[in-house]
Order: C-alpha cells, then sequence, then structure tokens
C-alpha cells in the first residue's frame, strides 16, 4: 500500500515566539535535519546548537527595510510551493535550482499583543506581519508535500515525527493546514477589527455627487443612508476571538460550551479577574454580565443590582453602595436567592457583611475594600468572586440565528426620548422633583428587563418587576404582585412610579397600575389607541409622561 509520509528532511523555521524552541532544536540536531531560517530565529538556534543556512544565503539578498523584506523571495516560496507529488513540479525546481522544503514552522508578528500593550500607531503598523502569512499559506495550500506548524503546542509532535523519521501522512498535515488557514484568519480579522476602529471612512468619500435616481434605495423602497451603513454595516462582519477556556457544560448539562475573549480587550468583562470562589458556568457568566451592563446604566450614582436568570430581580441606586444593595435585595428577596450581585463601584465591608447571609452565585464589582474581599473569600468560599477593571463599553451586539448574525447598535440609554427633558406629560399634574427622579429611575432601570416588561419604583429602587410575559397586562399584574406580595403585606405599589418599555396597546395594562396605586406613569406611547391610554390616567388624575422611545429587550 502507497504511503502519504513524507519524511521531514529541510525545514524553513521563522517565529516570533522563541519559547519551545529548545525541543525543535534537539530534534534537528539528533536527525540532521536542514535548517532555514531568519535572521532572530535563526540566532537562537544557533545558540541551541543547530546548524543554521540564513534565508539570505538561499536568496542571496540581505535583509531590508528594517525586515520588512526577509522571505519574499522565489527562492524561498517556490521550496514552500512546489507540490512534489506532481513530476512537472519537482522538474521545475531542478531546472531553477531551488531545493524544496518538507516543513514550515512560522508564528506571526504579535499583532493583537502590541495593541493591547498600548503601543502607538507607528508600532502596530510595524507588526503587521507580510512574510509570516505569506510562508504560511503557501505551506497550508501545499499540503500535498508540506507540513506547517504555526501552533507552538505542536512543536514536541513536530519534534517527534523529526526524531523517528516517520513525517506526517497526508490527513495529517491537511489537519496542520486547516489549523494554519485558521490562524491567518483570525490574525487578519484582528488587523480589520483594529483599522476598522481606527481607520474611519474619511468624509472625502462619503460626500456623493449621484442624482437623487441613482441612489440607492432600500428593500423598503426608502432611500438608504448608504453612508452611514457603509461605516457600522461592513459588506462583511469580520471578527475574531480567542479561545480562554472550556466550560463544565452550557445552559444545561447536556450542551458544551467555552468561553473566547476578543484578542484586542483585556479589560472587558470577559476577561474579569476571578478573586475566589468555584469556577464560572455559562449561566453565571450570562446573569453576571447582565447585572454588570445594568449597574452602569446608572453612573456616575452608586447602583447595585441582583439578577437571576438574565432579568433583574433588584436594582436601585444609592449614598453608598451598602444602602443600594439593601434596597436592591429588599425588592425581591426570595428571588436574589442563588442570584448574581453587580456593583458599579468598590464594595465595602458593610456591603460584604450584608452580603454575607445570602446565597449568592457571583458577586461583580470595580474593586473591593481589603476587608471586604478578606471576609468573602474566608466566609463564602463558594461565591464566585469578579472583579472587572473597566466598565461596559461595547457599541455592537450580535445574535446568532440560524444561518446567519443579527447586529445592531447597542442600546444605550442614548436616544433622544431618553431626555427627560424631551418627555411629553398627556395627563395629571407635572412629577414633583422627587416623584421625577423615579421617574427617571425606573425609565433606565426598565433597559434592562425582558420584555414585555413593567416596573415599579420608588426611592430609586425597584420595588416590583413584570417581566418576560407575552402580553402586557400579565406584566403588570406581575409587577403589582410582586411589589405587594414580596415585603410582608406591605403595599408597595400604591404611590409607586411605573414604567413600561413600549407603549399599551390597549388601557387595561395602565389600568391594573392605576388601580393598584401608582401615582405616574412613564412610556413610550405610539398606541392606535393611546388617546384612551391617556384618559384612563386623565379619569384618576394620574401623571403620565410618554417618551416617544421603546426600550424592548429581548
Amino acid at each position: 500500500m502507497k504511503t502519504t509520509r513524507r519524511p521531514i528532511r529541510r525545514v524553513l523555521v521563522s517565529v516570533f515566539h522563541k519559547n519551545g524552541l529548545d525541543l525543535l532544536a534537539k530534534a534537528f540536531t539528533a536527525a540532521g535535519t536542514e535548517v532555514v531560517s531568519t535572521g532572530s530565529t535563526g540566532n537562537a538556534l544557533r545558540e541551541l546548537g543547530v546548524t543554521v543556512t540564513d534565508v539570505s544565503d538561499i536568496t542571496g539578498f540581505p535583509e531590508c527595510l528594517d525586515g520588512r523584506v526577509k522571505t519574499l523571495d522565489p527562492h524561498i516560496h517556490a521550496g514552500i510551493l512546489a507540490d512534489m507529488t506532481n513530476p512537472e513540479h519537482a522538474e521545475e525546481l531542478e531546472r531553477l535550482s531551488v531545493r524544496p522544503f518538507d516543513a514550515v514552522i512560522v508564528n506571526l508578528y504579535p499583532f493583537a499583543d502590541t495593541v493591547r500593550s498600548g503601543a502607538d500607531a507607528a508600532s502596530i503598523i510595524e507588526k503587521i506581519d507580510i512574510g509570516g502569512p505569506s510562508m504560511v499559506r503557501g505551506a497550508a495550500k501545499n499540503n500535498a508535500s508540506i507540513a506547517v506548524i504555526t501552533d507552538p503546542h505542536d512543536y514536541a509532535l513536530m519534534a517527534r515525527r523529526i526524531a523517528d523519521g516517520s513525517g506526517f501522512t497526508l490527513e495529517e498535515r491537511r489537519w496542520l493546514a486547516a489549523k494554519a488557514f485558521a490562524h491567518t484568519a483570525a490574525y487578519d480579522a484582528t488587523i480589520n477589527e483594529w483599522t476598522a476602529r481606527n481607520w474611519p471612512k474619511p468624509d472625502s468619500l462619503t460626500e456623493t455627487t449621484e442624482t437623487d435616481d441613482e441612489i440607492p434605495t432600500s428593500d423598503t423602497g426608502k432611500t438608504s443612508d448608504m453612508a452611514d451603513d457603509d461605516v457600522f454595516f461592513p459588506k462583511t462582519f469580520t471578527r475574531t476571538w480567542d479561545l480562554a477556556h472550556v466550560l463544565r457544560y452550557g445552559e444545561n448539562p447536556h450542551q458544551r460550551a467555552a468561553l473566547y475573549l476578543d484578542p484586542l480587550k483585556q479589560h472587558g468583562f470577559a476577561h474579569a479577574e476571578q478573586l475566589g470562589g468555584k469556577p464560572m458556568s455559562y449561566n453565571n457568566f450570562v446573569d453576571a454580565d447582565a447585572a454588570w451592563r445594568a449597574v452602569w446604566d446608572f453612573a456616575p450614582r452608586i447602583a447595585v443590582a441582583v439578577v437571576k436568570h438574565n432579568n433583574p430581580c433588584g436594582l436601585a441606586i444609592g449614598e453608598t453602595v451598602a444602602q443600594a444593595h439593601l434596597k436592591a435585595h429588599a425588592c425581591d428577596p426570595m428571588s436574589a436567592y442563588g442570584g448574581v450581585i453587580a456593583a458599579n463601584t468598590t464594595v465595602t465591608l458593610e456591603m460584604a457583611q450584608n452580603v454575607r447571609p445570602i446565597f449568592t452565585e457571583v458577586i461583580v464589582a470595580p474593586d473591593y475594600e481589603p476587608e471586604a474581599l478578606e471576609l468573602l473569600q474566608v466566609k463564602k468560599k463558594n461565591l464566585r468572586i469578579l472583579r472587572v477593571a473597566q466598565r461596559p463599553r461595547s457599541t455592537v451586539q450580535m445574535r446568532d440565528i440560524n444561518g446567519g448574525i443579527l447586529v445592531q447598535s447597542t442600546d444605550h440609554i442614548d436616544a433622544p426620548g431618553d431626555d427627560p427633558r424631551q418627555w411629553k406629560l398627556v395627563s395629571g399634574s407635572p412629577a414633583q422633583e422627587s416623584t421625577m427622579r423615579d421617574l427617571l429611575f425606573a425609565w433606565r432601570a426598565i433597559r434592562c428587563v425582558k420584555s414585555n416588561a413593567i416596573l415599579l419604583a420608588h426611592d430609586q429602587a425597584t420595588v416590583g418587576i413584570g417581566m418576560g410575559q407575552v402580553n402586557r397586562v400579565d406584566s403588570c399584574h406581575l409587577a403589582v404582585d410582586r411589589a405587594n406580595t414580596l415585603a410582608d403585606g406591605v403595599d408597595r405599589a400604591r404611590g409607586a412610579v411605573a414604567a413600561s418599555d413600549a407603549f399599551f396597546p390597549f388601557p387595561d395594562g395602565a389600568q391594573v397600575l392605576i388601580d393598584a396605586g401608582a401615582s405616574a406613569i412613564v412610556q413610550p406611547g405610539g398606541s392606535i389607541r393611546d388617546d384612551e391610554v391617556f384618559a384612563a390616567a386623565q379619569k384618576s388624575g394620574v401623571t403620565m409622561y410618554v417618551t416617544g422611545t421603546r426600550h424592548f429587550f429581548h
């Protein structure tokens, strides 16, 4: 039976990261492998006792332009791309006096590392590798003849196959080639992400000279804002993430899951520093991320969120973080059991003492007082304690659908209608200062509640939340019931303010809140029955504002 194995006799090595070269050096020396290398890699191999031929000796041309040009030469790339299973290629190489390579071992300039270091643009540009990806892609394309290694974790594998003289089978070379293509694709995607952020389309290219007849229209027939769409929604949405670690399981034990990181970031929630407790689960990440984003909706005010199953069961603003936590927890103490707590400021010892008796899965904050951290670490050994250095800064949200993804800008509560100065009073008297503060709090808090969402608030804290119902009336009932049944019989709905994430399609939902004693309501408006909704509020003398802005959260 004909074998597809090809022994490794001649190797091209050019790596930026030198860790692990000693494994290869031992194999090269023991097997008498011919090694061709570039400057710094060649020097490192020589120090390890390897006889090395410089690339410049093969090309007859010195490295130049501060190292920008080293391997970009036919004497190198013909040796990489020649399919030695093709007799014509073999004959042509011999005629050109070019010797083929059996393996290429390359890793690329550290582009992402350089970006994360805070380097200037010129330094970042110098870490855009040109020759490396060309060698990798050439070797990966020519996997019929050549093995390519880009992952340092595969150095030991290469060393073994050199040492025993077996080389790799075609199937193995194809697997290595697939890894190599993934490597260069991710590398280019990272560069694309950086350039998209830092090299925006200039105004000189957004100016148009077309006539109205030449301007393309969208599928709705309306003229599309092509300039804006081209910037925010590129023709190809290219992103990449690096595997951080595999999680125990996904949403359920039968689902597999892993955490991936944006290679250009190092301070986002996904990069949280864990200071204590059990490893994070998939659901922990989802809930804690939701809580983390929720508290920053209220910055610079001190805020605490308690989240369960990706929905808040308590949100509050306080003069201190301990006060904010107590107010948030009081909204729904039952649901807070086994929940996630997030704070947008340093957790104090007082707050930690209040958290101690509550079974909590995760706590996340920008920092912790030393005494607070020690208490949580010692007294709550299973509590996952996260420290996140940076507030949420996402501008784009993505969601998988079968066969594609949906992309939208992040809801930062920054629409014109989010400014209370733009609200329209449609019923009752203008809200007093304290009531307006609660209305504004409720309006910002509703953003993080799953639709259909109704929220009752008092003293800048939630007292009842109705979320995720398939009709708005049920959400209203749920918010009122929770307000009035989770606080030892206290009628918390009476005198509270209410917020709705979307308009009331009929007056019945608003009537539930009015009958429960809500003193003021804020909602987007826009229903064909707005007049009926407004009339219900006017009849009861309830203050109602419409914002003209919706905050659905699916």
